[in-house]
């Protein structure tokens, strides 16, 4: 990229510099390189100067222009280098270096963009682990495209990931989940019984009932209470859990691990990691209770494991969870949660400590909520049930693409509106549709060269110096800055940049679309601007591969 052959130009430049005595300094620092706001000021900035004026005691200008002195371009790949400012560095990019940019795109393909940042390291994304006591959420429809997006991301970065679904199948809710299947199975079965004050109210739970009644009759009813609890607790799980799994796959997510709580307890893996936390001397007891001092760790109060009643904590539980997965070798954990879980995060880095491992091994993203809209209007209510909407529903209504897409173009940092009405226009002013209608036009131009005789030649052999006009040198800008977005979004957690990015190339394409004539008379010129039109169909197809949205040929 050249990217990195700037930074060693500029580190090359630097050191020519302190061998000439020119700069007094010891080691070359980091070369940090941002891309300026306006194109004034080149396609490239850096402030090594002002990192090194203190170290070299001379001013940051007077360090810029001898930085510029030693400078040696022997690829041509700059057409002017300027000092700016206080002493920042612009570098302005030739247009042969745009060219050697889609030979690459063209030579890579699917490749472009791709590349071994990750080495192999073993990330595990752990993201929805909705609860299995009800239909999900469309919360949980934007954690599943985030995770599932940056787990993409990571991987096409050569990043060993696995898709994680945490599985909260243990405790009083599921207790309660059993009972209320229980009480409504007994009430469509004529049953005067009251029903649990603090049970599932939803319609969903009358419809499993309905289900039990529907395949196997009154075969229940006289069972004791706590048999048939127990008996609906387990069955009643499994089909909500097959449910999730299904509308996860409608969606496009597919998880390699499902991962039970209950298992842990089982497995005695909690009373171990207790124990373990013993032996490093990080427990307490007071009032009855076994106590973590996640305080020493950084948390803001300490946090109980072990309650009077002898019965571990969901802490507890999750402090063995995670040990788990470092134990399964996992290098970097992702966890995403939604914004009740905020305050959660110090707890649980502290407990990561406590159990020795380095905090940076965690990270946790936090989501912010979805906010439901029609034409305007908030949605807050399901037709069909007068409850929430659900996930399955939205779904059904809008389709995977829209509906990923649309989960996407926001921060998790940030709550999301999420229109509907929007989300289904077959119009350019619907984000996904510009998108895709920009991949689907680039399709028919291929097929209309086609037509017309015109066989598409390899970027190799085409001259691709002919492509000057602005519209067509700002697409090639674009293009080139797609392995570095892929790059800043995994790095930074950050999957949305890539809606933005798809956006921007499509509306780029678009202008030289209409300012430029791609199939003309002039045959060089054609073959060089259908050459740009085909990059631009890869990276437009690798974005939105990686988004987990389809590209359609035509529209």
């Amino acid at each position: 990229m050249i990217k990195e052959r700037l930074k060693d130009l500029i580190s090359l430049s630097i050191e020519r510099a302190k061998a000439a005595g020119e700069l007094k300094i010891g080691e070359v620092p980091e070369i940090v390189l941002e891309r300026p706001k306006e194109k004034i000021f080149g396609d490239w900035a850096t402030n090594v100067a002002m990192v090194l004026a203190s170290e070299a005691k001379l001013s940051s200008l007077d360090i810029a222009r001898t930085i510029l002195k030693y400078l040696d371009d022997k690829q041509h790949f700059l057409t002017k280098v300027e000092v700016a400012g206080a002493g920042f560095i612009n570098f302005f990019l030739s247009n042969r270096w745009l060219s050697e940019v889609l030979k690459e795109v063209d030579a890579l393909r699917e490749g472009y963009g791709r590349s071994n940042l990750g080495q192999g390291q073993k990330v595990q994304i752990e993201f929805v682990s909705a609860n299995p006591v009800g239909p999900m959420h469309v919360g949980h429809g934007r954690w599943a495209a985030v995770g599932d997006t940056l787990a993409n991301i990571m991987v096409a970065l050569g990043y060993e990931v696995t898709r994680e679904f945490y599985i909260n199948d243990y405790g009083t809710q599921m207790n309660i989940f059993g009972k209320s299947v229980a009480v409504r199975y007994c009430q469509l079965l004529g049953r005067d019984i009251s029903f649990p004050e603090d049970g599932y109210r939803g319609e969903y739970i009358r419809d499993i009932a309905r289900e039990i009644v529907e395949d196997d009759g009154d075969k229940y009813l006289n069972l004791s209470e706590e048999e048939r609890e127990e008996l609906f607790r387990k069955r009643a799980y499994v089909q909500v859990l097959e449910h999730m799994k299904k509308v996860l796959y409608d969606m496009g997510v597919d998880f390699d691990v499902w991962f039970s709580e209950s298992d842990l307890h089982r497995s005695g893996a909690v009373n171990t990691t207790v124990r373990e936390l013993r032996k490093r001397d990080n427990v307490y007891e007071r009032d009855g209770a076994l106590w973590l001092e996640t305080t020493t760790f950084g948390d803001d109060k300490d946090r109980v494991l072990i309650r009077e009643s002898g019965e571990p904590t969901y802490f507890a539980a999750d402090i063995a969870y995670h040990k788990n997965k470092f134990e399964r070798g996992f290098e970097k954990v992702i966890n995403l949660w939604g914004a009740d879980h905020h305050g959660y995060v110090p707890r649980m880095k502290a407990a990561i400590k406590a159990l020795g491992y380095p905090e940076d091994v965690l990270e946790v993203i936090i989501g912010q909520l979805v906010n439901l809209y029609k034409g305007g209007e908030p949605v807050r209510m399901s037709k069909r049930t007068g409850e929430m909407v659900t996930l399955e529903e939205l779904l059904q209504e809008v389709g995977r693409d829209a509906a990923r897409y649309f989960f996407l173009t926001r921060s998790t940092d940030s709550p999301l509106d999420f229109d509907i009405e929007l989300a289904k226009r077959q119009s350019t002013e619907n984000p996904v549709y510009y998108v895709q209608y920009a991949h689907a036009r680039i399709c028919s131009i291929m097929d209309f060269a086609r037509e017309k005789g015109i066989t598409p030649l390899p970027a190799s052999e085409v001259d691709l110096e002919l492509l000057v006009h602005e519209s067509e040198l700002d697409l090639m800008r674009k293009l080139a800055e797609f392995g570095e977005v892929v790059e800043r979004a995994a790095l930074q957690c950050t999957p949305h940049i890539l809606t933005r990015y798809a956006e921007d190339l499509a509306s780029l394409f678009h202008v030289f679309y209409t300012q430029c004539r791609v199939i003309s008379e002039d045959r060089d010129l054609t073959q060089a601007r259908l050459t740009l039109t085909r990059c631009t169909q890869i990276i437009l197809r690798n974005v939105l591969n990686l988004l987990g949205v389809s590209a359609p040929r035509k529209m």
